[in-house]
C-alpha cells in the first residue's frame, strides 16, 4: 500500500487484537476511539498534491457493506466480518444552554464581546445525521466548534457540552490495527465507504499533465481520511461546499450509510436540495446566533407552518427556511420591487425577515418541540450519568484488586502464573476487557519512531512530485550556476583574478539563498497539513519537524551538489576533492539554515505573497551586511554590525568559502615578491588567516540551522499564531484575513 497524503494523514499503530468471545465495555465518558473534526481548507485547482490514494479493488458503486467498527476486532476474523454490517459504538453528545461570545478589540476603547451563539440546546445520538443549518454569519461553524471543543482564543463558551453525560475533553487521535493486512483493509473500507474506488490510484492534486482529483471527490477524500481513524463521532464543517447537486447527494448518501453503522455525525450546511434534506435526521436551525428550531426534519416543516410560514409545494424546504430567516432577502426584494410587481412575488414569506425570525423564535420556545428537547436532554444526562457512576465504582474495585495481584503474584501461593497481557490501553480481567479510550498508549498509538518514519517517507514522496518544492528550485539553481559560471569563466589564477572570484562566490551564495523563495508555497502547505493533523492529535510538533528535516536532506543535498558541479569548475576554483567537498557541505548547511528560516516565516504569515515579500527583505538586508559591499569591520556598530551581520548566512558562508580557497596560497607580485592569499583577498573581503577559521564558520552555520529549528519548535509548540490572532485588529496586515467571517459563520 503506497503512502498517501491528505491534510490529516497520520502514521498510527493499532490496538492489539482481542480474543473472540470476550465482552467489551467502554467507559461511558471515554470513547475507546477518537473523535474526528473535518474542517480542512479546500485545495486550489492548481495545487499539485502528489499523494496516491490507497488502492482498492472494490466496485465504484455505493458499497453494500457498512464501515468497520472502531472497536478492536481480531485480525483473523477481519475478512469474515467484512461481509456483514459492522456496528460502531457511537457516542451521545448533549449541549445545554450553550452560548459563545467573541471578544473584539477596539482601538482606544478596550474590548467588546459579541454573542455569536445564544443559549442553544440540543443533542446528537449514535446512528444519526444532525445538521446545523442557517444563513451566512448565523453561528453555524462556531456552534460546531464549541460542541467539538475547538473554539479559537477570542471565543468564550458558556453552558454545558457533555459526552456520554460527562463533561470531558473530546479524545481526538488515531488508532489503527498493527498488521499490514488490517491497515490495508481499513483503508480499502474507507475508500469504498466514500465511493472512491474509481479514483483509488489517482494523484489527489495531479502532476504535470495529469488532471487533479475533482472537487467532489476531494471533499469525499477529506472525510475518508478521517474514517481511516475509525471515529465514534465525526464533525464536518460545510461538507457540500463547492459541490454540484450530484456530488452533494452522493456524499450525503455515503454519510447516511456511515451513520447507519452507529457513528454520530454532526455537520453544518448552508443550503441543500430536497433529496439531501430528506436524509437528515435532526436539524438545528440558527439565525443571528438564535436557535429557531431543533428537532426532527419533518417537525421543522410543521413548526414553520404553525408559525404562519408554510412551505410551498414546489419549493425546497431548506430554500424556504433560509428565505424566512435570511435578512439579505429584504434588500434584494427592495431592489427588485418593480420587477416583483410585474412577475409576481419573489418570496413565500409575507413579512419582513426580522419579524419572521422573532415569530419563529417565540413559537419554538413555547412549542411542544422545545419542551420535548429539554425533557430528552435531561433524560439523557440522567440516564447516562447513573450507570457511569456505578461502572466507575466497579472499575475502581477491579483495578485495585488487579494491582494487588501484580504486587502479590498468585504463583507465590502455588497458583498458576498471572497472564502478562495487561497494557496501558487494554486491561483484562477474566472475560472482561476495559478499553480506556483517550488513555490508550502502547498498543493504541503509534510510537514516535514509527510516525517519524512514515511522515518522512510521505514528505519524500510529496517533495519528489511537487514541482513547487524541488523541481522549480533545481531548475533555477542549475540556471544560476550556469549563468554565473559562464560570466566569470576563465578568470585565471593571477592576483587580479582574486577579486573576480570573490565576486563570483558572493553572487552565487546570495542568489542561491534568494531563489529559495520558490519553495515558499510548499512550506505553507506543509504547515497547514501539520496544523490540521496536530489539532486531531495525529501528529506532534517534534514528529513533524524531524520528519520534514529528514525528508529535506536528500533534496537539498542533490540541488547543492548538482549546481556546484557546474559552478565550481566553470569558475576554475582549486581542483582538490577535499576543498570541493567543503564547498558542498558549506552550501548545504547554509540551505538547511535557510530552510528553517523559511518555515518560520511561512508559519507566521501562511500567505505566499507576505512570506515572499518578508523573505526578500530579509535576504536583501543580509546581502547588504554580508561584508562584500562594505567590509564587515567597517559597518556601523549600531544595528548593521550588531546584530544584523551576525545573523546573516552570507557572512559565514562567504568567509568560509574564501578561507577554504585562499588560506595557504600565495600570489606572485613581480618576479621575486609573493603575497599570501589572505592578504590578496583582504582588499575585497575580511577573512582570517587561521587554518581552522573555515571550520568555525561551518560550525556557526550548523548552529544556525539547529537554532532556527528550535525557534520553529517553540513557535509551533506554544501555538503562537493562535494567540497572535487576538492582536489581529491592531495590525495593518491581519494574521488571518478571513477570521472575522469564519468566526461567526
Amino acid at each position: 500500500m503506497d503512502p498517501y497524503r491528505s491534510s490529516s494523514s497520520s502514521a498510527s499503530s493499532p490496538a492489539a487484537a482481542l480474543a473472540m468471545g470476550r465482552r467489551h465495555y467502554y467507559l461511558p465518558a471515554r470513547p475507546a476511539r477518537p473523535i474526528s473534526f473535518e474542517d480542512s481548507p479546500d485545495w486550489a485547482d492548481d495545487d499539485v498534491d502528489s499523494i496516491h490514494l490507497a488502492t482498492a479493488s472494490a466496485s465504484a458503486s455505493l458499497p453494500t457493506t457498512a464501515y468497520p467498527s472502531p472497536s478492536p476486532t481480531p485480525s483473523s476474523s477481519s475478512a469474515a466480518c467484512r461481509g456483514g454490517e459492522r456496528k460502531v459504538a457511537g457516542a451521545t453528545l448533549v449541549w445545554k444552554e450553550l452560548s459563545v461570545s467573541l471578544t473584539r478589540s477596539r482601538s482606544g476603547s478596550g474590548s467588546a464581546d459579541r454573542r455569536v451563539v445564544k443559549s442553544s440546546t440540543g443533542y446528537a445520538l449514535p446512528g444519526t445525521l444532525t445538521v446545523i443549518m442557517g444563513p451566512a454569519r448565523s453561528g453555524k461553524s462556531t456552534l460546531l466548534r464549541a460542541i467539538a471543543g475547538r473554539l479559537r482564543p477570542a471565543e468564550r463558551m458558556y453552558g454545558q457540552v457533555l459526552l456520554n453525560a460527562t463533561n470531558t475533553r473530546l479524545p481526538y487521535g488515531s488508532y489503527l490495527p498493527g498488521l499490514f493486512s488490517s491497515k490495508t483493509s481499513i483503508v480499502e473500507d474507507a475508500i469504498a465507504a466514500m465511493s472512491l474506488a474509481d479514483y483509488a490510484d489517482n494523484l489527489i492534486g495531479g502532476h504535470c499533465f495529469i488532471n487533479s482529483l475533482p472537487a467532489g471527490e476531494r471533499r469525499r477524500l477529506s472525510i475518508a481520511r478521517e474514517l481511516v481513524m475509525r471515529p465514534h463521532v465525526l464533525f464536518i464543517d460545510e461538507p457540500l461546499y463547492h459541490l454540484d447537486s450530484v456530488s452533494a447527494l452522493l456524499l450525503m448518501v455515503t454519510l447516511k450509510k456511515l451513520a447507519s453503522t452507529g457513528c454520530t455525525v454532526i455537520f453544518t450546511m448552508y443550503q441543500s436540495s430536497t433529496e439531501v434534506f430528506g436524509l437528515f435526521d435532526r436539524i438545528c436551525l440558527l439565525s443571528n446566533g438564535n436557535t429557531l428550531f431543533f428537532g426532527e426534519t419533518l417537525s421543522c416543516l410543521q413548526h414553520f407552518s404553525n408559525a404562519g410560514f408554510p412551505c410551498p409545494i414546489m419549493q425546497s424546504p431548506s430554500d424556504h427556511f433560509l428565505r424566512a430567516i435570511n435578512t439579505d432577502f429584504d434588500r434584494i426584494i427592495a431592489m427588485c420591487k418593480n420587477l416583483q410587481d410585474d412577475q409576481g412575488d419573489f418570496s413565500s414569506v409575507s413579512m419582513d425577515t426580522a419579524v419572521a425570525i422573532r415569530t419563529l423564535e417565540a413559537t419554538y420556545k413555547s412549542s411542544a418541540d422545545s419542551v420535548a428537547v429539554e425533557s430528552l436532554v435531561a433524560k439523557l444526562m440522567e440516564k447516562l450519568a447513573q450507570p457511569q457512576r456505578l461502572l466507575h465504582i466497579f472499575l475502581d474495585v477491579v483495578i485495585m484488586v488487579y494491582n494487588l495481584m501484580l504486587l502479590f503474584p498468585l504463583e507465590n501461593f502455588g497458583c498458576a502464573p498471572a497472564s502478562n497481557q495487561d497494557t496501558a490501553s487494554n486491561r483484562e480481567y477474566g472475560n472482561l476487557v476495559v478499553l480506556e479510550g483517550p488513555h490508550l498508549k502502547s498498543k493504541g498509538r503509534a510510537s514516535n519512531t514509527t510516525r517519524i518514519g512514515v511522515l518522512t517517507w510521505r514528505s519524500l514522496v510529496i517533495m519528489s512530485r511537487n514541482r513547487k518544492y524541488f523541481w522549480s528550485r533545481f531548475a533555477l539553481y542549475m540556471l544560476l550556476a550556469l549563468s554565473v559560471g559562464t560570466i566569470f569563466n576563465n578568470a585565471g589564477h593571477s592576483l587580479s583574478s582574486v577579486m573576480v572570484r570573490v565576486s563570483a562566490i558572493f553572487v552565487y551564495v546570495s542568489f542561491v539563498i534568494l531563489l529559495s523563495v520558490s519553495g515558499v508555497p510548499a512550506h505553507i502547505d506543509e504547515i497547514k497539513i501539520y496544523s490540521h493533523e496536530e489539532a486531531n492529535q495525529h501528529s506532534s510538533t517534534m514528529v513533524f519537524l524531524l520528519g520534514h528535516f529528514l525528508s529535506s536532506i536528500p533534496f537539498l543535498f542533490l540541488v547543492t551538489i548538482s549546481s556546484l558541479l557546474v559552478f565550481y569548475f566553470l569558475i576554475g576554483l582549486r581542483n582538490e576533492f577535499n576543498l570541493f567537498m567543503y564547498f558542498v557541505v558549506t552550501m548545504f548547511m547554509c540551505l538547511l539554515a535557510n530552510e528553517a528560516l523559511m518555515m518560520i516565516v511561512a508559519y507566521i504569515w501562511l500567505d505566499t505573497y507576505k512570506c515572499t515579500l518578508t523573505l526578500i527583505c530579509l535576504y536583501v538586508i543580509m546581502m547588504l551586511v554580508g561584508g562584500y559591499f562594505r567590509i564587515r569591520g567597517g559597518l556601523p556598530c549600531t544595528v548593521w554590525k550588531y546584530p544584523l551581520s551576525y545573523v546573516s548566512f552570507h557572512v559565514y558562508a562567504v568567509e568560509g568559502l574564501l578561507e577554504n580557497e585562499y588560506v595557504g596560497t600565495s600570489f606572485a607580485v613581480g618576479a621575486i615578491r609573493t603575497i599570501p592569499g589572505v592578504q590578496a583577498v583582504g582588499g575585497s573581503y575580511d577573512i582570517s588567516s587561521s587554518a581552522n577559521a573555515k571550520w568555525v564558520n561551518l560550525l556557526v552555520l550548523f548552529v544556525m540551522a539547529v537554532g532556527y529549528r528550535v525557534v520553529l519548535y517553540v513557535l509551533l509548540r506554544l501555538n503562537v499564531r493562535k494567540h497572535m490572532r487576538l492582536l489581529g485588529s491592531w495590525c495593518c496586515w491581519s494574521w488571518t484575513p478571513q477570521s472575522d467571517y469564519y468566526s461567526s459563520n
